[in-house]
């Protein structure tokens, strides 16, 4: 009877040990999975194009913070980094890449921005519109127009992510159907003009190619003729100053464009923001267990 109950003893004690040890090696294999986020991203940064402001601003990371030592940014173009992104994504694995919101990715996917401590991509930003001087008095519809328009960041990105399948015309069309009381507060107590003609800068970005053409719309719901030019930074901002263009959606402040902002702020009215909560940085898939640059490590 005695060795019998020494055997159950020993057994119970055999399943305690082993018990033990499986929850240790548990804790272990966790803590190692975690530590290799670095190590299967294989230290690198999946960037947009070369001499970017985004693809500098990540430049400045990668020499900022020390865990990162070693690690690299492969460079090619927005598209290519959307393909490994969705890619990635479809395979669950992980990839840190450049983002920028408003974009349709965030409509698209579950994704997240890592934290960034020193403060380099800077904080959330406002999409601005600007506007030459002169247009409030020769153009007081226009100008009220465009000055109520207000946009919201989930809205935009899903519009801009119909827009993969259609073009921004019919996208427009669209969101001005499901959204017809905000558009009529844009133009309430405006008269109509006939035929007037206004001309917008814009960039060459889905958002601001959405933005500009939803101000179209609500412009010629009161009989303006409207004109969208595509341009860069430098030029949008000059035809604003020089008077070659009547106003602009597309200002990112307080970083992006700031030092075009101050080039020429005594020579365009500025309207405040029609937009907020833009942002730029990296981001990782939600399911990735990381939040901060900081969690990441440096390459061996």
């Amino acid at each position: 009877m005695m060795n019998f109950k020494r055997k159950i003893l020993g057994i119970f004690i055999v399943l305690i040990l082993s018990l033990m040890i499986a929850g240790c090696g548990s804790s272990n294999e966790d803590a190692q999975a975690e530590g290799s986020v670095s190590e299967e991203l294989d230290y690198t940064i999946t960037g947009t194009e070369p001499g970017a402001g985004q693809t500098k601003k990540n430049e400045e990371v990668l020499e900022s913070y020390d865990n990162l030592a070693g690690w690299e940014q492969e460079l090619s173009s927005a598209g290519a980094m959307l393909s490994q992104l969705s890619k990635a994504i479809d395979n669950k694995e992980p990839i840190i890449f450049s983002a920028w919101s408003p974009h349709y990715k965030f409509a698209k996917w579950d994704l997240k921005y890592l934290k960034d401590p020193k403060g380099i991509h800077g904080d959330e930003e406002k999409i601005t519109t600007i506007a030459r001087k002169g247009l409030k008095d020769e153009m007081p519809e226009a100008y009220t127009i465009i000055d109520r328009i207000q946009l919201e960041l989930p809205d935009v990105e899903e519009a801009l992510l119909e827009a993969q399948e259609k073009e921004y015309a019919e996208v427009v069309k669209d969101w001005a159907k499901e959204n017809q009381e905000t558009v009529a507060e844009w133009t309430e107590g405006v008269d109509s003009v006939d035929g007037t003609s206004i001309e917008i800068a814009l960039l060459p970005w889905d958002d601001a190619i959405f933005t500009a053409n939803v101000a179209k719309f609500a412009l010629e719901q009161k009989g303006y003729d409207v004109t969208l030019t595509q341009v860069d930074p430098a030029i949008m901002f000059e035809a604003i100053a020089t008077g070659s263009a009547d106003a602009s959606l597309a200002v990112w402040m307080p970083v992006t464009h700031a030092e075009l902002y101050k080039q020429y702020e005594d020579d365009f009215d500025d309207l405040g923001p029609n937009l907020e909560g833009a942002k730029t940085g990296l981001a990782v898939p939600a399911y990735m267990d990381i939040d901060s640059l900081e969690d990441l490590e440096p390459k061996e």
